[in-house]
C-alpha cells in the first residue's frame, strides 16, 4: 500500500473528482499525486481514471478491488461475460463510450451496469434520462472494460456502416438522387446528404425496427432534441441528439419522403420505403408538423407482413373468430370496426381482405393514407385537396363492378349514406368508425343522419377492439390480487374459485418493462333480429348492449378480464385501455 503523507495538507485548489478523493480516503493515493493525475487528465482531455490507469499509480485490478471494498459495490471479472449476450437497445452506443459503462442487465425498472468509476453522476444522470430507468453499478477493471465497451460499440458500428452504406446493401432507401432536392430550398443539397444525419437517421429507422416500434416521434425543443420510440403502445425515450441537427434531420425525412423542404409553415404527409433484406420491404408513413422550435416528425412503421400474420394471430377467441369468419363469408352487408386511434383497426381490416383476396372477385380500397400495400387489392388514396374525398372514390368503385369495398374511414353523412347503399346493393363492404364500443357504434350512425331502417338491413356486424400489451412469458410472476379488487374489476363471483392465477409484470432483458408485444381484446358483435328490432325502435345503445350481452357477447372489459386469466396480460392493463 502507498505510504500516506502525514503532512499538514493545505487546501486544495483543485476540484478532484469523486474518485480521486476515494483514492486519498483508502490510502492509495496522496492529494498531491491526485491533483497532478487530474491536471494531466484536464490538459489531455480524458477522463481522471484513464489518465489514472495509464500513468500507473494505481494497477486497474487494485483500483477496483479498492472501489468495489469503498463502496460496498459488487466486483464482476467482465472475462466470465459473453458480449453476444449483453443487451443491446438499452443504452446508446455514444454513451457506453463516453463513460465506459456496459448494461449488463435489467431487472424492473433498474439497469445493472458495469463502471469502473461509480462517483461519476454525470454518466448516472445521462443513462437516467436516456433510459427512464433507475442504475445499479457493478465494479469492473477499466481495462477489461474498455475492451469490452470497444467491442461492443465496434461491432454495432460495422453493423451500421454496413447497412447504411449506399449501392445495394440490405439496408436502402428507394432511390433519392440530391437532384431531386428543390432549387429553392434553404438548406442545400450538401446538408441533406450530410454523412452523420443519413447515419443518425438509418439507425434510428433500423433501431425502432428491431424494437418492434410501431412510430418514431422525433420532437425539437428549445434547448432539447429527443427521439422517441412507441414500443408496445408506450413511447420511450432513445435518443437526445443535439438541437443543432434538427434542420438537417428534417430535410433529410422530407427528401426522402418526396416532400417540399423549402416549406415549413403548413404540415405535410409521405411516404418512404426502406429495404431490410434481399426480399423485405418496410413502408413508413412521415407526417410533418410545425411546432415553436422547428419541425415534429413522426414516421409509422407500415409492416405488410403484419397483414399476413392470419386471424389466430391477433387474438380472437373462437366464438369472436368464428362470428367473424361467418360475416366477412357472407356475400353482401356492412362489417365495421371500431376504435382508437393506434387499436390495430387497419390490421383487422387487412387480415379479413387478405382472406377475401382471390382471383375471382374484385376488392377496391379508400384510405387517407394506404397504409399496407396488398397486391390484388385496388387501393386508392384520399386526396380531399385535389377533390378525391371518400365518397367520390365510392362512387368511382361502383361503377368498376366491385364485389367488396373496403373504406378507410366513415367521417360524413354523404360517405355513410353511399356504403349503406352499396351495401344494401349486393355488395360487402368494411369500414371503421371511431367509437368507444360495438353498441355505442349503431347509435354514433343514427346521430350521423342515417335512417334506422338503413343501418338495421345493411349493417351484419361490429367489432370494437383494443390493443393489450402482453405479458413476458420468460418473466412474468403470479400477482396476489384480493378477492374484492377482482370482484370490483368485473370478474363474476363464480369464476373465482381458484383454479386460475392472474400475473403481473416483472421485467428482464428480454422485455420492456415485463410486457412484450401485443394482444387484440375484442367485442365482436353480430347484428341479431333481436337487436335489428331494437335499431328499427330506435332503442339506446344501453338497450342494445344488453342484448347483446345476453346473446352471448363479451364487451370489451369482459373480454379482457379473459385474457388476464389465461395469463396474457396483466389486470392493471385490463383496466388502463378498457372502461366499463
Amino acid at each position: 500500500m502507498a505510504a500516506v503523507d502525514t503532512a499538514p495538507k493545505e487546501a486544495s485548489s483543485v476540484a478532484l473528482p469523486g474518485l480521486g478523493r476515494a483514492l486519498m480516503s483508502a490510502g492509495k493515493l496522496t492529494q498531491k499525486s491526485a491533483e497532478d493525475i487530474y491536471k494531466k487528465s484536464q490538459i489531455s482531455r480524458t477522463s481522471f481514471i484513464a489518465e489514472l490507469t495509464g500513468s500507473g499509480a494505481v494497477s486497474a485490478a487494485d483500483l477496483a478491488h479498492t472501489v468495489s471494498a469503498v463502496f460496498g459495490a459488487p466486483l464482476l471479472d467482465l472475462e466470465a461475460i459473453d458480449p453476444l449476450r449483453l443487451p443491446k437497445e438499452l443504452l446508446d452506443a455514444k454513451i457506453c463510450n463516453a463513460y465506459k459503462v456496459v448494461v449488463l442487465s435489467k431487472r424492473n425498472n433498474r439497469l445493472i451496469v458495469a463502471t469502473a468509476d461509480p462517483t461519476d453522476q454525470e454518466a448516472a444522470e445521462k443513462i437516467k434520462f436516456t433510459t427512464q430507468m433507475g442504475v445499479d453499478w457493478i465494479i469492473a477493471e477499466y481495462d477489461k472494460l474498455s475492451k469490452l465497451v470497444e467491442a461492443t460499440t465496434k461491432s454495432t458500428g460495422e453493423s451500421m456502416d454496413t447497412l447504411s452504406a449506399s449501392g445495394g446493401g440490405d439496408f436502402e432507401f428507394d432511390d433519392v438522387a440530391v437532384e431531386d432536392v428543390p432549387d429553392n430550398n434553404d438548406t442545400g443539397a450538401a446538408d441533406v446528404e450530410d454523412a452523420p444525419i443519413v447515419k443518425f437517421l438509418h439507425k434510428m429507422l433500423l433501431d425502432a425496427f428491431n424494437m418492434r416500434a410501431s412510430d418514431l416521434h422525433f420532437e425539437p425543443y428549445e434547448h432539447q432534441y429527443r427521439v422517441r420510440f412507441r414500443i408496445d403502445g408506450e413511447l420511450r425515450e432513445i435518443a437526445s441528439p443535439p438541437v443543432a441537427i434538427k434542420d438537417k434531420l428534417a430535410s433529410r425525412i422530407k427528401v426522402i419522403s418526396r416532400l417540399d423542404i423549402s416549406e415549413k409553415r403548413v404540415p405535410q404527409d409521405g411516404r418512404m420505403k426502406l429495404k431490410v433484406g434481399p426480399d423485405r420491404v418496410i413502408d413508413f408513413r412521415v407526417s410533418t408538423l410545425p411546432t415553436l422550435f422547428g419541425e415534429k416528425i413522426v414516421i409509422r412503421i407500415l409492416d405488410p407482413s403484419s397483414a399476413k400474420l392470419g386471424i389466430d394471430a391477433l387474438g380472437y377467441e373462437a366464438i369472436e373468430k368464428e362470428r367473424l369468419l361467418e360475416a366477412i363469408g357472407r356475400p353482401y352487408g356492412m362489417i365495421l370496426v371500431t376504435g382508437p386511434t393506434g387499436s390495430g383497426k387497419t390490421v383487422s381490416l387487412y387480415t379479413c381482405l387478405n382472406l377475401l383476396n382471390k382471383p375471382g372477385v374484385n376488392i377496391a380500397t379508400a384510405e387517407d393514407p394506404s397504409e399496407i400495400n396488398l397486391p390484388g387489392v385496388n387501393q386508392v388514396n384520399v386526396n380531399e385537396k385535389a377533390g378525391m374525398t371518400f365518397a367520390v372514390a365510392l362512387k368511382s368503385f361502383l361503377r368498376q363492378d366491385p364485389d367488396i369495398i373496403m373504406v378507410g374511414e366513415i367521417r360524413d353523412l354523404e360517405t355513410a349514406d353511399i356504403s349503406i347503399k352499396a351495401a344494401q346493393t349486393g355488395h360487402l363492404v368494411l369500414s371503421t368508425l371511431h367509437t368507444n364500443d360495438a353498441p355505442t357504434t349503431l347509435t354514433r350512425m343514427r346521430n350521423m343522419g342515417i335512417a334506422p331502417f338503413n343501418i338495421a338491413s345493411s349493417v351484419i356486424l361490429i367489432t370494437a377492439q383494443r390493443l393489450a400489451r402482453k405479458l413476458c412469458p420468460l418473466c412474468k410472476t403470479p400477482a396476489d390480487i384480493p378477492h374484492e379488487s377482482l370482484l370490483e374489476a368485473g370478474y363474476p363471483e363464480e369464476d373465482l374459485d381458484g383454479s386460475w392465477v392472474t400475473y403481473r409484470p416483472v421485467g428482464c432483458s428480454a422485455c420492456n418493462n415485463g410486457y412484450k408485444g401485443r394482444v387484440g381484446i375484442y367485442q365482436v358483435m353480430p347484428i341479431t333480429e333481436d337487436i335489428q328490432r331494437i335499431i328499427l325502435r330506435d332503442g339506446s345503445a344501453l338497450e342494445i348492449a344488453e342484448q347483446a350481452k345476453s346473446e352471448g357477447v363479451r364487451s370489451l372489459r369482459a373480454s379482457g378480464l379473459y385474457k388476464a386469466k389465461q395469463g396474457l396480460t396483466s389486470l392493471e392493463e385490463v383496466l388502463a385501455v378498457t372502461n366499463e
